[in-house]
């Protein structure tokens, strides 16, 4: 087992948030971080017929370069130094599978989204079963308590 810190990132803010986190507790331990985006043609979320525009949504290059250019952005924003791993495969399967050569594991408590994840499943609750080292979660930050607006009126309505 090697001294990194394996973060699972998709470019959502919690997926953010847990990179900075780890590139902190890096720090801590002085360890190295690896940003890990997992990525992959997702064919079965497609039901019928593709049209054209759907097929050329899901060109393999352009969406690898896409993705390239999240992991780019996210590992440029968190700072430190982070070896940014852009892999073709299900994140669950892509973040157990690097959880073999870390010390541990970090990923975010939301990313692709409630849809998704009822369809293809937690990848935060599959990494806490399956990973070979301990895993950290990070949630999302809970949004700030805004005082209600009063209502008002136009008046008795008769």
């Amino acid at each position: 087992m090697d001294e990194t810190i394996v973060v699972g990132v998709d470019g959502s803010p919690v997926s953010r948030t847990a990179l900075r986190w780890a590139v902190e507790e890096a720090k801590l331990r002085g360890c190295a971080v690896e940003a890990v985006l997992a990525w992959h043609v997702d064919y079965a979320m497609v039901i019928g017929p593709m049209s054209a525009t759907v097929a050329a949504m899901m060109d393999r290059d352009k969406l690898r370069e896409e993705h390239q250019h999240v992991l780019d952005e996210v590992v440029a924003e968190a700072g430190g130094d982070v070896r940014a791993v852009l892999a073709e495969g299900d994140a669950r399967d892509v973040l157990v599978k690097a959880s073999e050569h870390a010390s541990l594991l970090v990923v975010g408590s939301r990313g692709a989204g409630p849809i998704r994840g009822a369809l293809l499943g937690s990848v935060s609750s599959y990494c806490v079963h399956h990973a070979t080292c301990p895993v950290v979660v990070i949630r999302a930050p809970e949004p700030e308590h805004v005082e209600p607006k009063p209502v008002i009126t136009p008046g008795p309505l008769l």
